[in-house]
C-alpha cells in the first residue's frame, strides 16, 4: 500500500499506520492510554506554544517518513522545532519527513518487536528524540539513538533537552492519574 492509498482507506473504528507498505491496524487503547496522552500533550503543548518553539501534533496526524515502500507513522504526540519548519506549509495530507520528537504511549496490546520497529523507523528517518511512555511500568524511555537510551522513573524529571528547550516535568506528574 502507498501513502496515497492509506489516505483514502476508511477503516471502521481503528487507527492505522503504514510500515514499509504494510498496513497495521491499531485498536482503541483505553482510557489510561488516552489520559496519559492528554496530560503529556497539555504539558508539552503549553510549553511549545508559550515559548514559540515550533509545532505540536496530536495522534491523528501522520508523518510520511519513507517511500518505496511507504512508511506513514502517527505518533501519539510529535513536535517539530521552529527552525526545522518549512517556509510554506506542506501540501500533502501527511507531514513529509520526521518530527524532531516522537512520543509513543504504550498500549496493553503493543508488542515489543513492533515498538522496537517504530523506534528504529523514527530514528532512521531523522527523529532526534523518541519517548516511549509505559503506563504499566510508569517509565519513560528516552532514545536519542539506538545506543543512547535513558530510562526515567518515579522521582526523575523528564526534560526536552536541546530538542524541546526548557521543557521539564516530573515523571510522577505524567502518571498521577493511576495513583
Amino acid at each position: 500500500m502507498t501513502a496515497e492509498q492509506l489516505l483514502n482507506f476508511q477503516p471502521s473504528d481503528a487507527r492505522c499506520e503504514l510500515i514499509e507498505g504494510e498496513l497495521r491496524m491499531m485498536s482503541p487503547s483505553g482510557w489510561l492510554h488516552a489520559e496519559i496522552i492528554g496530560i503529556l500533550t497539555s504539558l508539552l503543548g503549553h510549553h511549545v506554544v508559550q515559548n514559540r518553539l515550533g509545532k505540536i501534533f496530536g495522534a491523528e496526524g501522520g508523518f510520511l517518513i519513507g517511500r518505496d515502500p511507504d512508511t506513514v507513522l502517527g505518533p501519539d504526540i510529535a513536535f517539530i522545532a521552529r527552525e526545522n519548519l518549512p517556509q510554506d506549509s506542506p501540501t500533502g495530507a501527511f507531514w513529509p519527513g520526521a518530527p524532531d520528537l516522537a512520543v509513543e504511549v504504550l498500549s496493553p496490546n503493543d508488542r515489543t518487536g513492533e515498538v522496537d520497529e517504530k523506534i528504529k523507523a523514527w530514528l532512521d528517518a531523522g527523529t532526534r528524540l523518541v519517548w516511549i511512555v509505559d503506563p504499566r511500568m510508569q517509565t519513560v524511555t528516552i532514545y536519542r539513538s539506538s545506543t543512547d537510551v535513558v530510562v526515567k522513573t518515579a522521582g526523575d524529571v523528564l526534560d526536552g533537552g536541546d530538542i524541546v528547550v526548557g521543557f521539564s516535568t516530573p515523571v510522577d506528574v505524567i502518571f498521577a492519574i493511576s495513583r
